[in-house]
């Protein structure tokens, strides 16, 4: 694995919508978000794709070649998006692989549909990124126990940390930022902790991270795109979170991520906390264990790893040590 080299004041973060970009309803709310990162000392270099008129913010050539450009800008320390969308997809094959891979590793920081690009570009280059945080979420405060992606970049290589749930989150309804774009304190109404779904008693697991939305990444498993194997030697601990699509089609699409060799080598599952709709008889925690029971590994859910409020941002390729007992849970990162 290769981590960037840990953020200072001045340096530059570039901001490009790969997937989706944003409306004019909502560039008070982006204006915000990026005040925010400048606060700590960045400057913030603003890229031409970010059109929120249709589902994509420019052609995929050009929203390629941006990001490729700003990751392999050696002035450009991290690049984020505004948040996730559609069809990344469609850049994978665009991308200038070659000069990703030669280029100093930068942060990439994103979830949601950029799980489709994070977790290929951990796996082709060895570079880690960060999966959990999108800029428009950024001005909200990390609650106790958790780190945001800012924390993060600023880590050198071989740093370790913990973060340990709060214990509650939102389980319904969503800050309007067209009518309140400065919105920054998350509305955490609902106790709840981790679940562990394959059987009872205290779990700790070890490997590396990788994993992302389901929705998005079942879509490239069985391609070069989503190959475990380069990390599964260390042993895997593999994340997935569902963003809307309901039971059935949650569970057939791990179903078939099993299938395309995506869990290969994983010592325990992490299955993101989520609000989407079961079926009368599958209920979303039953997907999970539905499909992915078999593997005989540890399986925790309600994971801060999703689209719910608080969020946990995980490092792809970062060694994790995953404890749990009695509902709590926490997990330890270390950038080696």
């Amino acid at each position: 694995m290769r981590y960037p080299s840990p953020l200072r004041p001045g340096d530059r973060i570039g901001v490009t919508s790969s997937s989706s970009g944003v409306d004019k309803t909502l560039h008070d709310r982006l204006r915000v978000a990026i005040r925010t990162v400048e606060a700590r000392g960045y400057e913030v270099v603003v890229g031409d794709c970010m059109d929120g008129a249709g589902h994509v913010s420019a052609p995929a050539a050009e929203r390629a070649r941006e990001l490729t450009g700003m990751l392999t800008d050696p002035s450009i320390r991290a690049v984020v998006p505004p948040w996730g969308g559609e069809t990344a997809i469609d850049v994978l094959p665009l991308l200038d692989w070659d000069a990703l891979r030669a280029a100093e590793p930068t942060w990439m920081v994103g979830y949601s549909d950029l799980s489709t690009i994070i977790t290929p570009l951990t796996l082709l280059t060895g570079v880690a990124t960060i999966h959990g945080n999108n800029l428009m979420d950024t001005p909200y405060r990390v609650p106790d126990g958790l780190l945001g992606w800012l924390d993060i970049v600023a880590l050198p290589p071989g740093a370790a940390f913990t973060q340990t749930p709060p214990g509650r989150y939102r389980a319904q309804g969503f800050d309007e930022w067209q009518t309140f774009p400065e919105a920054d304190e998350f509305t955490l109404d609902t106790p709840g902790g981790w679940t562990r779904l394959d059987g009872d008693g205290p779990v700790r697991a070890e490997g590396r991270l990788i994993g992302g939305c389901v929705e998005t990444l079942c879509n490239i498993a069985g391609t070069r795109y989503a190959d475990t194997s380069s990390l599964a030697a260390d042993g895997l601990v593999v994340y997935v979170e569902a963003a809307e699509h309901d039971a059935g089609t949650i569970c057939r699409n791990l179903h078939g991520m099993r299938l395309a060799g995506f869990f290969d080598g994983a010592t325990a599952i992490l299955a993101g906390r989520t609000r989407a709709p079961g079926l009368l008889t599958l209920s979303q925690h039953e997907a999970v264990l539905d499909a992915l029971g078999g593997l005989g590994v540890p399986i925790l859910a309600d994971v801060e790893c999703g689209h719910v409020p608080p969020y946990l941002p995980l490092v792809n390729g970062a060694r994790a040590l995953v404890s749990y007992d009695d509902g709590r849970g926490e997990v330890t990162q270390t950038l080696a």
